[in-house]
């Protein structure tokens, strides 16, 4: 028995001064790909390192002074459309970090319009309702077969001609569309950072409760629950701004003159911006999200209706859980697309990065810095939306045992 036990210990140790060995280590394939994947990083990086010394040679040469210290110099120019203050007197550098702002702002607002319409298209692109069926069919092969930028310069002419704001289109009496945009109701608190945490709060509640009454059997008890859970949402930071002592949370539009005062606007040049990357990807979206759906086994929706699933239910607990491990990997393409396709604002005059990088080659001179600049500020964003779309990736996958 201690023969046997000495075997086995020997071939163990044998095993493990294979695996640490240098063959035994390039025969790892994960090992290998982390190598190749090293090198092509180390090789990007050398070249790029390269070609901007080269170019840095070059310029001083002609007398052209390089490097990053403009950033601290004077802007001398304002941008139409900032979400933190600015003006002509701030450096360059303040004046990217609006532009990032503005990137992100009309980024994430895209991506989550887009995943809404996408979603909806996609599901009615399976139904059996005919005139549902070829409207989101008719919806994807027009937004998907004309260019993006064609797209944009549309919605932009569409907006800017509609009617002044004396003559807007009410929605509600607390909306108003007008070629100066959409004026809606907004925070006039300024205890923002409060008013995000209760709204947060809200939401944490709400899912707990929804997901606390989800095994109950009674379906009135389930719709009571969701209508608590949206009283939280909306509720708890409206209470919060009550006992801040805000006499009034919520700021709504009202028309004075020529214009509207109070609430917040989103510009003509955002909502288009919003509009040509939101509906175009959608379209996308909606064949990403009609593959994943037919891709789960058609048994396994035949046993949901079986065991007295609704088609809600079956949609929320049976398809999208296994469809998502088909759709997460191109949707993060998707959205990266989003990012990257923002710098078309500059057609329509919306301040994003591309347009404010503009800028600041024409009045710095540094052409060679802003645009380095610029695809490392692009880079790092498409990095990030993919590196959190892979972790979300890992989660909603199904385990192997």
């Amino acid at each position: 028995m201690s023969e046997q036990l000495n075997v086995a210990s020997r071939e163990r140790y044998s095993r493990a001064r294979r695996s640490l060995s240098f063959s035994g280590l390039w025969n790892n394939v994960a090992v290998r790909s982390w190598i190749y994947q090293l090198v092509i990083i180390a090789g990007v990086i050398g070249v790029g390192t390269f070609l901007i010394a080269n170019a840095q040679n070059a310029l001083s040469k002609q007398g052209i002074s390089t490097g990053f210290g403009f950033l601290q110099q004077r802007a001398g120019f304002d941008i139409g459309e900032t979400s933190i203050a600015f003006s002509s007197s701030d450096s360059f550098l303040k004046a990217y970090g609006v532009a990032v702002i503005n990137t992100l702002k009309v980024a994430a607002a895209s991506i989550v319009l887009a995943t809404i319409v996408g979603v909806v298209v996609g599901i009615g692109r399976l139904s059996k309702n005919l005139l549902l069926n070829k409207l989101a069919a008719g919806y994807v092969e027009i937004f998907r077969n004309t260019p993006q930028l064609l797209q944009l310069i549309f919605w932009y002419t569409i907006i800017t001609n509609l009617p002044r704001p004396r003559d807007a289109i009410s929605i509600g009496g607390v909306f108003f569309l007008s070629n100066r945009g959409l004026s809606y109701p907004w925070f006039e608190s300024a205890h923002y950072a409060l008013l995000f945490g209760a709204f947060l709060a809200g939401c944490v509640a709400a899912w707990f409760l929804v997901r606390y009454t989800e095994g109950q059997g009674r379906r009135a008890l389930r719709y009571v629950a969701w209508m608590f859970a949206l009283g939280a949402i909306i509720g708890l930071p409206v209470l919060t701004g009550y006992f801040l002592g805000d006499a009034r949370v919520i700021s709504v539009p009202k028309l004075r003159g020529f214009n509207f005062f109070g609430g917040a606007t989103t510009s003509p040049e955002f909502l288009a911006l919003l509009l040509g990357l939101a509906l175009y990807i959608a379209a996308f979206i909606a064949e990403i999200v009609r593959s994943g759906i037919q891709s789960v086994g058609q048994g396994q929706i035949e046993a949901a209706r079986t065991i007295g699933l609704n088609r809600f239910d079956t949609y929320r607990k049976v398809i999208f859980p296994q469809a998502l491990r088909v759709m997460v990997p191109p949707a993060a393409g998707q959205y990266i697309s989003v990012v990257k396709n923002s710098s078309l604002g500059v057609v329509v005059g919306y301040p994003e990065l591309f347009s404010v990088n503009n800028t600041v080659v024409t009045l710095s001179g540094h052409t060679v810095e802003a645009i380095a600049i610029m695809m490392s500020i692009y880079l790092a964003i498409s990095f990030i939306i993919a590196m959190l779309m892979n972790f979300y990736n890992l989660f909603v996958q199904i385990k192997e045992r």
